[in-house]
């Protein structure tokens, strides 16, 4: 089975409500994707198998030079086959496209050689200040 990626491809966010709560396993919530990337996005990826949703990852940016990876999320099927890191290679050709000069990526440590040896970003210092 072919999956497809689609820069800025269409979706429901009943879609991407379920994905994002089987990738980040919580309940699903009913957040409303479609304003949310309109509103604050560069573009989003959509990856499909047979029309199904199986991975999407979210690009926002700061209007100008600066774009940053959030919300990675492939379902536990094509976990582990490039879906995830085939997700921010269409994120980084797209923003380089845009003009972005820099992708930005934060994560949890266990993702580390995800981000780092599949995606190739590169270890940098940045800071961090919990709000909550």
């Amino acid at each position: 089975m072919t999956i497809t990626y689609d820069w800025r491809g269409a979706f429901d966010n009943g879609e991407v409500n379920a994905l994002h709560a089987e990738a980040f396993d919580h309940v699903v919530l009913t957040i409303d994707w479609l304003a949310q990337v309109r509103r604050h996005s560069l573009g989003w990826v959509c990856a499909r198998r047979d029309g199904e949703l199986v991975g999407f990852v979210n690009v926002a940016w700061d209007g100008g030079v600066h774009a940053f990876v959030l919300d990675t999320m492939v379902a536990a099927g094509g976990r582990r086959a490039g879906v995830g890191s085939e997700l921010v290679a269409v994120a980084a050709r797209e923003a380089r496209a845009a003009g972005c000069e820099w992708l930005h990526v934060d994560f949890d440590e266990h993702l580390r050689d995800f981000y780092f040896d599949a995606c190739g970003f590169e270890p940098t210092d940045a800071g961090l200040i919990a709000l909550r």
